[in-house]
């Protein structure tokens, strides 16, 4: 089973990933790449330069590229982009996208001043590819609109460096039910890897961690 949910998923380090599927390569939030085929669909979450880094989109873009993003990250990408908030859908090369919402609850820059607002607008995704879906939280903590969310594969931060702690990704996990988790935002500078065996043993679901690419 998780072989079939983990096909053409590729975890890039941080929240980057890259998802090969039926000849199309997707891109989400694509960060200190170590090289990779070109992009058909390149997803941003938000306008962060960790999340929207200019450097590693022009080592993957070819001129036919689709990008989707919010309006902040469109700004600085100066191109054509197929600009979403939270709640809306588009159909692109065959795979169906939705944007929903991502933002904190309890992570805060300063009192009261949370790293990503819900004003914001900032977005994860969820892809549809064929009869698989797979959900990408973008930097978020638990949020309530987590609980409507259907999907096979949750791609969940478990840091606790701007977005949900382990334990607190845990609590995602049980909430929505997917069939296979897999933790992100963690490794590197941003976060002790082993917060995703933490993750791992709390989720009560199972759990995947991917080999960094």
């Amino acid at each position: 089973m998780n072989a079939n949910l983990t096909a053409g998923l590729h975890w890039l380090g941080h929240d980057g990933f890259r998802i090969e599927w039926q000849g199309i390569t997707i891109y989400i939030d694509p960060y200190r790449l170590k090289g990779g085929p070109p992009a058909d669909l390149i997803l941003i979450t938000h306008d962060h330069s960790d999340h929207c880094s200019l450097e590693d989109i022009a080592r993957i873009q070819k001129p036919e590229t689709i990008f989707v993003t919010v309006a902040s990250a469109a700004e600085k990408l100066k191109r054509t982009v197929e600009i979403v908030q939270p709640g809306d859908e588009r159909t692109l090369k065959g795979v169906h996208i939705r944007a929903v919402p991502a933002y904190n609850t309890n992570k805060f820059r300063s009192p009261g001043n949370p790293f990503h607002p819900r004003e914001k607008g900032y977005v994860g995704f969820v892809l549809t590819l064929g009869d698989r879906r797979i959900y990408h939280t973008g930097d978020s903590d638990h949020i309530p609109e987590m609980a409507g969310i259907e999907t096979e594969v949750a791609l969940l931060p478990v840091s606790g460096i701007y977005v949900m702690t382990a334990e607190e990704a845990a609590e995602a996990a049980r909430m929505i039910q997917p069939k296979l988790a897999i933790p992100m935002h963690v490794g590197a500078d941003i976060g002790e890897l082993s917060a995703a065996e933490t993750f791992k043993a709390l989720a009560g679901v199972p759990v995947v961690i991917l080999p960094l690419e």
